[in-house]
């Protein structure tokens, strides 16, 4: 995605880089070229084609009719130039010293933008040819492209001497030059100009269109004289949609489907490093050419350019993308037989940070086209060859019709990491290895490593405190540690190596509303990913995640030499006493600076101490320092001292470095005693930090180590008995996952990505901290200035001295609720009174509690506004009926594990009774909750709900939303068709980014039937990935779920955070018909401390960000908002209205309604009154029934409803959106007097009539309907019988069988259908083939599948087999596309062929085999058989805690591609194992006719001792994996 240098997003609404926050895209992308073969026309019109079939992998603005972009990269197809101009301006033999620039612009600049141009190619000495108008039809336009289409020109230029390599490295000089000169004119001309291509080899067709009107729009595209021997193609789909034709792709060196997570970071860095790039061809274009990448274009653009610069430098596009996007080369088998390619790595890691994210790029120089993966693999690439040397790499397969008869000679993909490419000129094919081999072997890359790179292994930890606890406690006390902080953060990861975990969210003040003293870091919200890329499950793919630092100062990567591999290699950027002793003492000269100071009378704020520290800094880097220690260590404690918070000063030193272009000459380190958490240690090393050694979190280890009570709790069991250095090994540990847990969260895998990355958003900090150490970062509430924070770091330090100094800190109550201590929105007195009022059905008690919320002190955003209505109050009688607004309320996501059965279906059918809605959360439900009860006797109860109490007839227990989480548990078609809404989770408020666990002690009997899985083993839910890991991917689920139930509005969850709205926008496109916004402070059963604290943000500025970017987009009617987090009254229901929700989300304070005591030991399992928790005895003591949350729900409509009659509205649908009522209440906070809400009194839109979404969204016409339309096929469904139907299938046709199944399935239940529905099929099959089909669905496919094939299967058969053609050629063909099988509970897959990544990810029931598999196989599975009779990738059985998969192994590699961490591997053992793997394969053989199948069959004493059993512990004690319960001696020889 590109973006101008003027960008249409209002800076002033936002401190922070608009492309870098506001932007997001997935699209479909691809090549097709041939070798030994001439330039053909037959290529642009096969790539035209192929961007059709990639349209549903796109999207279009509000009009539906403006594409967000495609187009194209080709040769530069002079024949047809020269047959447009006169035949005497230039001839075909002149071609090879000529290039094009393709230009937009504006009609009424064209003349300004020829000057320049003509001044330019002077300086140049290139020869102007002439302009070229490029013929258009702009007929084809939508009406947003329409009203921002360019004019397109195009200029031939002419050297008399340059050609080939030195030819584009002119004509880039030359529009760097343009660039630069026309930035400098006016900005209505530079903000519609853009040059999309200036080569002497390529160019590049683009505009904001649909795949099927480039070649109409563009005239020269049907030309049958535009010939190419390659064509690269992309089609866009953007969250952001303000229509911009420079927006859309390719670049001008490459195609990019994917997001860059670390986009600010690498910017940072490339900025400081561009003063090396003097290099011997920009010695005299130095100034042109900088900046390299610019803060306002996006991550496409600015990837491109420093591509683009390794290019024009002499490096190829392999080697640059090598650099730039390198696989996770340390745990790759297949690198074993490649060293000198992990060298090369090795070598550049020091020199340059990854750009990390997802990424499929396809690139060319005019030479070579070619693609690469990003390090996880997550964006599909397929490419096949033919015999004739026709060669395509595309996102999807099936994109062009293949009629040439040519046998197709291989069919691949690309793996995480992988690269591809075709060799133009020379006519050669490029296979991954050996492109990278012979890159690596160009230099001595080892030799230079093991001359000049030192590793400082971990060093021994200190056993001796030289100070007294008294001494200690002081010194807690002047850094800002708390009793919480010790007790349960430091002391917890020092007895059981990992972080603190808790539940319930965070009901605490945010901290600039605090009155309570803050750490600089508590104003600091982690960012993580949602939609646009994927987060990454630290503990299960670990292998493509490092904590590896590198300190020393970096090199000019433009030209490599042996001194630039000097660095220092650290394993973990936290750092121990010894070791920061041993850096000190290492081949860097060091500079070390104490922020501790004096304070004087002319000290109002620390700025004059941060700029001497800064000024010093870069004196000494002048003279040669390459370390700075930065450290707020002293020996005693000293009134009237203070020193500067560690975050500020490493955040400044970090910025004005960079400004001073000195940062990549030194590496900073920081010794603290401010910093213990992992929050803590993300901001500094998000802030420049290469290294943190937190000595007093050490000394306080130690210190709890050597207590009389640890060493007691360790002897008598009740702790683990550790030394003390295991102690603080546990602690750095603990810290160490934690941090990886935070770069996954983002979907980044390196921590030298993630340093300086700056992946926050501030809440509550002003400008001028803000400009002085974290630039870039988004503040939109403005707040604290650096003199209050002067003032509050004074009052922290001063306690030391204002009062006694006790031997315990003080609790000041910030994570469990403490009387007198901080204050907690769901506090005891709250929970009480709302317990009598809604048991007794007690206005005043109501009233109370209202008044108790009304009335405290700030505590959230909307504490601050009051409504300002000029409306004249109406009579309560005028305003809409309770029934209205009742309909309008939900409750939150809860799954039936989380919480007990009794609460689960009590919230459900509390809900239904008042007409709103409950959600299942993502643990599945019992189908005899979709019937209707009518058997409850006098007493309230029911035969088939006896648990329950209160129960009336005609009540229902079935949730209204049925959830669609990453686990996938219960996902069936009987539960996905018995919905009303379909809700895709992609963040949780209290852990966005990060998946969880349901402990094995909370899976019953129960439980475990309703999840496909064992008994008491712990279920895992992997991070949101596998078929949302973008936004065309998030569309395909949204196809999939409107596939299955056509009648279910299908909601989006996500949670706040800065650029929401462009991914709203995003989701808005994608069909959505939902989208709710979550706050941070919502509840959970159970998430790390950290994620709870620091993770997202407020709903008030996520839902106001969202309802303003579809209102400014035209594309607020396609959706309905829902908000939630924390909503308690109706005041907060009309201030959520106010700013754009139509539905509201109650979770917490649902549960306290029905009893939930906050004891908020969730996690524990051990409720005490059975609202979370599995344990029998305790869920006897469930208080609830359903007529007290219904209580609830009616006092609060009721409370609304007088709101409303105050405010003089009718009903909430006339506020909605209306922000002219909403007030800033001037409070008097007692840490700032600058907080800013502007942003949430934003007005712009408050006029706007909002017309409402009230439909539901279709997928228009689909395959299953034409079956299910055929008279034969609905009468075999309608009686049971067996129909055979023969189908011709096409990539555009997706999720074929899902509709067919959902039909079944309401018609007569799971498994009640007795009927044999055939259907043959031929082709291509599109996205999700077989999706969530059911027992009597037999779907056998000749061709290949894409991506997610099998997903949600239940029940039939899924059989795919090559055409005859490429039978004998199965076993190395990619047949399947990636994330196959997900979530499957039950039927067959026999795919002949091998399938790509994540294949068979959390199947519970499903039985499968493939010839193949790549990288993350069986992730997550809990069940169900696997066989794979070919080649395997990496992490296989990651995650795996039930199930059964045989691997066969013929060259003894599998052993290193197994994830240990859960499963073991093992030999067959068992007769029992025996007969089921060759049952299976039997099958397989008879239904595919696998030539591979057959052969194991044939010689089958001979295979039988190749294959590897996967066990899971779940499976360990079965007559199929152990011996002793066979009833047969061992059948191993």
């Amino acid at each position: 995605m590109q973006a101008s240098r003027y960008f249409t997003y209002k800076l002033s609404q936002f401190s922070g880089y608009p492309a870098i926050e506001h932007e997001r895209d997935g699209c479909g992308v691809g090549f097709i070229t041939r070798i030994n073969s001439v330039p053909s026309n037959d290529i642009i019109l096969k790539g035209l084609q192929a961007l059709s079939c990639m349209e549903h992998r796109g999207g279009c603005s509000s009009d539906r009719e403006s594409g967000d972009g495609a187009g194209i990269t080709t040769d530069i197809p002079w024949e047809l130039l020269i047959s447009s101009l006169d035949k005497n301006t230039f001839s075909k033999d002149q071609v090879k010293n000529c290039g094009v620039a393709m230009i937009f612009t504006l009609l009424e600049h064209l003349e300004s933008i020829q000057h320049i141009f003509n001044w330019v190619l002077d300086q140049h000495q290139l020869r102007l040819i002439c302009w070229r108008k490029v013929s258009v039809d702009s007929s084809v336009l939508g009406k947003k492209a329409k009203k921002n289409q360019p004019y397109v020109t195009q200029c031939i230029v002419q050297s008399s001497t340059l050609f080939g390599d030195q030819l584009e490295r002119k004509l880039y000089i030359a529009r760097k030059q343009i660039e630069k000169l026309i930035n400098n004119t006016s900005p209505n001309i530079y903000k519609n100009f853009y040059i999309c291509s200036f080569s002497s080899r390529v160019i590049i067709y683009k505009g904001m269109l649909r795949s099927e009107v480039l070649g109409k729009y563009y005239k020269d595209l049907s030309n049958t004289l535009y010939v190419s021997h390659f064509i690269i193609y992309h089609r866009r789909f953007s969250t952001n949609t303000i229509p911009k034709w420079s927006l859309a792709q390719p670049m001008r060196l490459m195609a990019h489907n994917g997001e860059i997570n670390t986009l600010l970071g690498n910017l940072n860095w490339m900025k400081s490093k561009e003063s090396l790039f003097k290099y011997k061809y920009w010695e005299n274009y130095y100034d042109l050419l900088t900046p390299v990448t610019n803060l306002e274009n996006s991550d496409s653009a600015n990837l491109d350019a420093v591509l683009e610069l390794l290019v024009q430098s002499g490096k190829t596009p392999q080697e640059a993308a090598m650099i730039l996007i390198p696989e996770a080369y340390n745990k790759q088998p297949a690198l074993n037989l490649y060293p000198e390619i992990i060298d090369f790595y090795e070598y550049y890691a020091n020199l340059q940070e990854p750009w990390d994210g997802p990424a499929l790029i396809i690139f060319t120089d005019g030479k070579v086209v070619g693609a690469t993966l990003d390090r996880n693999g997550l964006r599909p690439a397929r490419y096949l060859i033919t015999q004739d040397g026709f060669i395509s790499l595309s996102s999807e397969t099936g994109i062009f019709n293949s009629k040439s008869g040519q046998p197709v000679i291989k069919k691949g993909r690309l793996g995480p990491g992988q690269m591809f490419c075709v060799d133009i000129e020379n006519n050669s094919i490029l296979e991954n290895f050996n492109i990278k081999q012979k890159i690596a072997q160009q230099l001595p890359y080892k030799l230079w490593l093991q001359k000049y790179q030192n590793e400082i292994l971990f060093q021994d930890y200190l056993d001796s405190i030289d100070l007294d606890i008294i001494t200690i406690s002081r010194l807690h006390t002047a850094y800002g540690y708390s009793n919480e902080d010790v007790e349960l953060v430091i002391e917890h990861m020092a007895s059981s190596a990992k972080e603190p975990t808790f539940c319930m969210g965070d009901d605490i003040p945010l901290a600039v509303l605090s009155n309570k003293p803050h750490l600089l870091y508590d104003y600091f919200k982690q960012r993580f990913a949602q939609v646009t890329n994927p987060a990454i499950d630290p503990l299960r793919e670990s292998l493509v995640m490092s904590l590896t630092t590198y300190l020393g100062p970096k090199g000019n990567f433009l030209e490599p030499t042996d001194i630039m591999a000097r660095s220092i290699k650290l394993s973990s950027p936290i750092l121990n006493e010894n070791e920061l002793v041993l850096l000190s003492k290492s081949i860097f000269k060091v500079s070390k600076f104490n922020t501790f100071f004096e304070i004087s009378t002319s000290d109002s704020s620390f700025n004059n101490r941060i700029n001497n520290i800064c000024k010093k800094c870069a004196d000494d880097i002048k003279t040669g320092c390459e370390l700075i220690i930065l450290t707020d260590k002293i020996d005693s404690i000293e009134q009237n001292y203070i020193f500067i918070p560690p975050l500020l000063i490493v955040g400044s030193v970090h910025h004005y470095l960079i400004q001073k272009q000195l940062r990549h000459k030194v590496s900073l380190i920081i010794e603290t005693g401010q910093s213990w958490n992992t929050h803590h240690f993300a901001c500094l090393i998000g802030y420049g930090a290469s290294a943190i050694c937190p000595y007093l979190a050490f000394v306080t280890v130690r210190q709890w180590w050597r207590n009389t009570k640890t060493q007691k709790l360790m002897s008598n069991g009740k702790l683990p008995k550790l030394t003390i250095e295991q102690s603080q090994d546990n602690y750095r540990c603990a810290i160490d996952a934690g941090l990886l847990k935070i770069l996954s969260k983002m979907g980044i895998g390196l921590l030298s990505s993630y340093h300086g990355a700056q992946i926050f958003e501030i809440l509550g900090l002003g400008q001028d901290l803000v400009d002085m150490a974290f630039i870039g970062t988004t503040s939109r509430l403005a707040g604290i200035n650096s003199e209050e924070l002067f003032n509050q770091s004074i009052m922290t330090y001063n306690s030391v001295f204002n009062m006694k100094i006790k031997k315990k800190l003080p609790n000041l109550g910030y994570v469990q609720y403490r009387p007198g201590a901080e204050y907690h929105v769901n506090n005891p007195e709250m929970s009480k009174i709302l317990h009598k009022a809604v048991r007794n059905t007690d206005n005043i008690l109501y009233n109370q509690y209202e008044n108790l919320l009304n009335n405290r002190l700030p505590a959230n955003l909307r504490d601050l506004l009051i409504f300002n209505s000029n409306k004249t109050s109406i009579n309560i009688n005028e305003v809409e009926p309770i029934e209205s607004i009742l309909e309008r309320f939900c409750t939150g996501g809860m799954s039936l594990g989380a919480l007990s059965r009794e609460t689960h279906e009590t919230l459900a059918i509390a809900m239904n009774r008042i007409g709103g809605k409950s959600n299942s959360g993502e643990g599945g439900e019992d189908p005899m909750r979709f019937q209707i009860i009518n058997d409850i006797d006098s007493t309230g109860i029911s035969i088939n709900f006896p648990h329950l109490k209160g129960l009336k007839n005609n009540d229902l227990a079935s949730s209204a939303i049925k959830q669609i989480a990453s686990g996938r548990f219960g996902v069936t078609p009987e539960y996905l068709v018995n919905a009303k809404q379909l809700e895709i989770k992609l963040a949780q408020g209290a852990k966005p980014g990060e998946g969880g666990q349901l402990p094995g002690k909370k899976v019953s009997p129960y439980i475990a039937k309703l999840r496909n899985c064992k008994t008491g083993v712990t279920l895992i839910s992997p991070p949101p990935h596998h078929d949302i890991y973008s936004i065309e991917d998030l569309a395909q689920l949204i196809f999939d779920l409107h596939q299955i139930n056509p009648n279910a509005k299908v909601s989006v969850k996500l949670v706040a955070s800065i650029g929401i709205g462009t991914i709203a926008a995003g989701v808005a496109k994608a069909n959505a018909d939902i989208i709710q916004v979550s706050g941070h402070d919502g509840g959970t059963g159970a998430s790390p401390l950290s994620s709870i604290k620091h993770a997202g943000i407020p709903w008030e500025l996520g839902l106001t960000e969202v309802n303003q970017t579809l209102l400014s987009n035209g594309l607020r009617d396609q959706v309905i908002l829902r908000v939630d987090g924390g909503l308690k009254t109706g005041k907060d229901i009309i201030l959520a209205a106010l700013m754009g929700a139509e539905e509201f989300g109650f979770g917490t304070i649902a549960m306290i309604a029905t009893g939930c005591v906050m004891a908020r030991i969730c996690h524990t399992n051990n409720c005490p009154v059975g609202v979370a928790t599995q344990r029998q005895d305790l869920r006897n003591r469930f208080p609830g029934v359903p007529a007290d949350l219904v209580n609830f729900f009616l006092f609060l409509a009721e409370e609304v409803r007088h709101i409303l009659a105050d405010l003089g509205f009718k009903s909430l649908k006339d506020i909605i959106g209306l922000t002219t009522i909403l007030k800033y209440n001037n409070i008097n906070l007692s840490k700032t007097k600058y907080l800013n809400l502007d942003i949430l009194l934003d007005k712009s839109y408050s006029d706007t009539n909002i017309v409402f979404h009230d439909t539901i969204h279709d997928n228009g016409t689909v395959l299953d309907d034409s079956l299910l339309n055929d008279y034969n096929f609905a009468n075999a469904i309608k009686s049971h019988s067996d129909i055979i139907k023969e189908v011709k299938i096409f990539n555009t046709d997706r999720c074929v069988g899902a509709r067919i199944s959902g039909f079944i399935v309401k018609k007569y239940g799971e498994n009640n259908f007795n009927g044999n529905l055939q259907i043959n099929f031929t082709g291509v099959a599109g996205q999700s083939f077989g999706a969530f089909i059911s027992k009597g669905m037999y779907l056998n496919l000749i061709g290949e599948a894409n991506d997610y094939v099998g997903k949600g299967m239940n029940g039939g058969e899924i059989i795919i087999g090559p055409p005859v053609s490429n039978i004998q050629d199965a076993s190395d063909f990619v047949i399947i596309g990636n994330t196959c099988l997900y979530g499957a509970t039950g039927g067959y897959l026999f795919a002949n062929g091998q399938a790509g990544e994540r294949f068979a990810v959390r199947n519970s029931a499903a039985n499968a085999v493939v010839e193949g598999v790549g990288d993350h196989a069986c992730e997550y599975m809990t069940g169900g058989l696997i066989v794979v009779l070919g080649i395997a990738g990496r992490n296989i059985g990651a995650g795996m805690t039930g199930g059964l998969a045989y691997f066969l192994d013929e060259d003894n590699t599998l052993l290193s591609k197994i994830n240990n961490e859960i499963v073991t591997l093992q030999r067959i053992l068992t007769k029992e194992a025996e007969e089921q793997l060759k049952h299976i394969i039997e099958l397989y053989e008879i239904k595919t006719k696998s030539i591979k199948a057959k052969k194991i069959l044939d010689h089958w004493n001979h295979y039988i001792s190749k294959f590897w059993q996967i066990v899971p512990p779940s499976e360990k004690n079965t007559f199929f994996t152990n011996i002793e319960y066979s009833s047969y001696s061992s059948i191993i020889k």
